[in-house]
């Protein structure tokens, strides 16, 4: 009698969610038609989701991510749809797992590559990624030496010990380029055709669409931690002050709520395997 119980508070819900977006729908004269044009969300899909069967999508964070731009499209709280979700996908699964949210849940559906070729795509990166620090390491282990002096150190030993300083400090190698952790971060889109969606922490859009090859967009420097979403992050050149950072992905995948101002962008490519600018503080 108790699983009776749950599975039918399950049921209701999962109507409650569903029947909130279709009328949300109805209420602005919009069409499932419509809709999938606007969100570029399969119709089959808008369709299981005003049913609220929210596990015959392809996975957890499909399920997430479309009802969120379908909130958002009709004009509801997407943050609160996004919970009674996960709600609804923990009744369903018997128990409530405390299941992780992941920060990276689908914006663009149009370019969301399936489940297979996401995995096949990591897979290869890290194998990628393995390769070249195996290359470089056997290739440069002899003759590996100190990092070059840092511009503070060079100019430090120049004062201390005078001409004779800085000629030691040349003697060690050019320095290596610096970041400023608050330059202005650029976006430039290597591809036509690329959707990405800019927004700050507290939602407020700052730039959606298909950008063209060569398009660039700067992140205003008052945004609160900026983030982005996009399907295809290895198509975009990002800058940070005109200097050159790692790219967020080197194969297309599905991030959402990534930060992109310019200290996470720089951590992110202090942790990376490739080589990364220096940051100044």
């Amino acid at each position: 009698m108790e699983q009776e119980d749950m599975g039918e508070a399950a049921t209701q819900q999962r109507s409650g969610v569903g029947d909130t977006l279709r009328k949300a729908r109805e209420a602005q004269g919009l069409t499932l038609a419509q809709v999938a044009s606007d969100s570029r969300i399969p119709i089959r899909h808008l369709e299981l989701i005003e049913s609220g069967r929210f596990s015959d999508l392809p996975a957890r964070t499909y399920a997430i991510g479309f009802s969120r731009t379908y909130a958002k499209l009709v004009g509801l709280d997407d943050r609160e749809i996004a919970d009674l979700v996960r709600g609804e996908l923990s009744m369903e699964s018997g128990l409530d797992r405390g299941d992780r949210v992941s920060s990276f849940e689908p914006g663009d559906p149009a370019k969301v590559p399936s489940a297979g070729l996401a995995w096949a795509g990591g897979i290869a990166a890290i194998l990628l990624i393995g390769g070249a620090i195996a290359f470089y390491s056997s290739y440069y282990a002899a003759g590996t030496g100190p990092d070059p002096l840092q511009p503070a150190q060079s100019e430090m030993l120049a004062g201390e010990n005078g001409p004779a300083g800085a000629t030691a400090a040349a003697a060690q190698g050019p320095a290596q380029s610096v970041v400023k952790r608050d330059g202005q971060v650029v976006f430039t889109a290597l591809e036509d055709g690329v959707w990405v969606r800019f927004y700050d922490a507290n939602g407020a859009k700052l730039l959606e669409k298909q950008m063209a090859s060569g398009e660039r967009f700067e992140i205003p420097a008052d945004a609160q931690e900026p983030r982005i979403n996009t399907g295809r992050p290895d198509a975009f050149a990002i800058t940070i002050g005109g200097q050159q950072v790692p790219k967020l992905a080197d194969q297309p995948m599905v991030i959402g709520d990534a930060p992109v101002s310019a200290a996470a962008l720089l951590a992110r490519a202090e942790t990376s395997a490739n080589p990364s600018p220096t940051a100044l503080n």
